[in-house]
């Protein structure tokens, strides 16, 4: 099986705001981040996804999600590098 870690983006209040997550079906869970049924966090925003990296294994997964929250400034060069 393969997972996601993901970043996606919206803007509040003329701000841009990002939220980082895992999944093993990441169409899914950006349908549900959209729909409200997310992370309490992203509920009542339209969420466009800015980055996916795949992993085979979950603890991996589990340990770079961990990391990218961790180094905001990382993470933020990360989501402008790949634009």
């Amino acid at each position: 099986m393969n997972y996601y870690v993901y970043i996606i983006s919206t803007k509040r209040k003329k701000k841009k705001i990002f939220y980082t997550g895992y999944t093993n079906n990441l169409n899914k869970r950006i349908s549900l981040h959209n729909s409200g049924k997310g992370a309490k966090f992203t509920r009542g925003n339209f969420w466009k996804l800015v980055y996916k990296k795949k992993f085979i294994k979950k603890k991996e997964a589990l340990i770079y999600e961990h990391f990218l929250k961790k180094n905001r400034l990382f993470k933020y060069k990360l989501v402008k590098k790949k634009k």
